[in-house]
């Protein structure tokens, strides 16, 4: 689809000119910053707020999350918390001239990003545009056409749609050196942005471009197996909270990814039901946490992403359980 062409910057530097764009007074810069954000937003992108002049998400990291508001039911990342509503983005962008992050993944886009040589490589070491081209010819395909964002370092992001019914992951140097990827899990910093190095800008306004088949097939991870390990008897513990281990980590291992009730929601609110047992006292915190990790990561989920939703929940669980008599 054709969208339109994107805000210039005041003062800002021409393509390919590497000179600084004179600040904005912060007000200004706000409004800037807004409407960068509010276009992103008609275009079906859902963003997030940066750290004005960085790339870091604003608000809480996971480790000090309240477990309030949004996060009652469990820590929001950046890209749970994306949004496209004009009213949110209005109140976020209102007074801080935050940067703008688009979530890739709930944007419906793959971004290849480009990058340049870190300074301690030798000198001579091909950049992320030269790669990206040898990539192309040595599958025989045409370098593509589409939306492309420049980055302060000098490297560039190369927008794609993603392919309908599937869902690519963030990837690292997986198609050649300096090329990195950014999908679900991921987000990119839009243009319009700005950081000490720099600012982001379009160089070139073209419609966003399907992400080519032969690419898509270098980025698809290979299929894991569907079939779902037998879960080991639970031996310890009391009777209830063993049938409430089983029950819950059956119900886990059923799940299936996106959605309210997808794979990581049913992890955090199936551990939240039997973690009530572990506060009482019935059964070992152990216990629960290595059934419910095995039933986890039965479903394809990463072993690390389990550890942190069973320990977060499990964590709000015991400063917040009602006692036993009363539940």
């Amino acid at each position: 689809m054709t969208h339109p062409l994107p805000i210039r910057r005041p003062h800002g530097p021409a393509p390919g000119d590497n000179t600084k764009a004179e600040p904005l007074p912060v007000a200004l810069e706000a409004l800037h910053l807004l409407a960068a954000a509010l276009l992103s937003a008609e275009r079906g992108w859902p963003v997030i707020p940066l750290v004005p002049n960085t790339k870091r998400p604003a608000g809480h990291p996971e480790r000090d999350c309240p477990r309030t508001g949004r996060c009652t039911a469990g820590h929001r990342t950046p890209e749970q918390r994306a949004t496209t509503n004009p009213e949110l983005i209005h109140t976020a962008w209102a007074n801080r001239p935050y940067n703008v992050g688009i979530a890739t993944g709930p944007a419906g886009l793959l971004v290849v990003d480009l990058d340049v040589p870190k300074p301690e490589e030798p000198e001579g070491a091909p950049d992320g545009a030269i790669s990206f081209k040898a990539l192309c010819e040595r599958a025989g395909q045409p370098h593509p056409y589409t939306y492309q964002v420049r980055t302060p370092s000098g490297g560039r992001h190369l927008y794609f749609t993603a392919p309908p019914g599937t869902r690519l992951k963030c990837s690292v140097k997986r198609l050649a050196p300096h090329i990195d990827t950014r999908a679900w899990g991921g987000y990119v910093v839009a243009a319009n942005s700005t950081t000490d190095h720099g600012a982001y800008e379009v160089v070139e306004a073209a419609p966003v471009a399907t992400l080519p088949a032969w690419l898509a097939a270098l980025l698809t991870e290979p299929a894991k197996p569907t079939v779902v390990p037998a879960l080991a008897p639970v031996r310890d513990g009391t009777k209830a909270a063993r049938t409430a281990l089983e029950r819950e980590c059956a119900v886990i291992a059923a799940a299936v990814e996106g959605g309210p009730n997808g794979r990581n929601s049913t992890l955090y609110r199936s551990t939240c039901k039997v973690a009530r047992f572990v506060a009482w006292g019935h059964i070992p915190r152990h216990t629960v946490e290595e059934a419910i990790q095995a039933a986890g990561e039965s479903t394809g989920l990463p072993a690390a992403e389990c550890r942190t939703t069973i320990r977060s929940a499990t964590e709000w669980i015991l400063a917040n359980a009602t006692p036993r008599e009363a539940a």
